[in-house]
């Protein structure tokens, strides 16, 4: 059997304000945006190719939600967005709200990596591919 991601899923005190910052910054769009039968807000958003599909929901109806987490750790730390440019994106996604975490950096292989925080404290990887 081949296996292959179905989706990513991010947690937002405010599921809207999230989906747009992605569309706004990474070009996803917006499939459906419903309230769930778990009372959550629930927003699948799709990559422009429509290859990864982009969940954000918030809390259901009696959850709790720890705080996120933009620095290194334990477990799904980022998840990571190829682009053309480095310095032109971290220009446009800092003005976007971005903070820069690490980086940029040269890799051995010759590409280019940076790591930002984004809205509700989530940590995204950079890369661009060598020239």
């Amino acid at each position: 059997m081949t296996f292959r991601i179905n989706h990513i899923h991010l947690k937002s005190p405010d599921p809207k304000a999230l989906a747009d910052w992605f569309v706004e910054a990474f070009n996803l769009k917006i499939d459906s945006d419903t309230v769930r039968v778990f009372g959550d807000r629930f927003i699948a958003c799709y990559s422009e190719d429509r290859a990864m599909q982009v969940n954000v929901s918030g809390a259901r109806t009696g959850e709790q939600m720890g705080v996120g987490d933009a620095d290194t750790h334990y477990g799904l730390e980022h998840f990571g967005f190829d682009v053309q440019d480095m310095d032109a994106e971290l220009k446009r996604l800092q003005a976007l709200g971005a903070v820069l975490a690490e980086g940029p950096t040269a890799t051995d292989d010759g590409r280019k990596i940076a790591f930002i925080k984004v809205p509700d404290n989530i940590r995204i990887e950079l890369i661009q591919q060598k020239a």
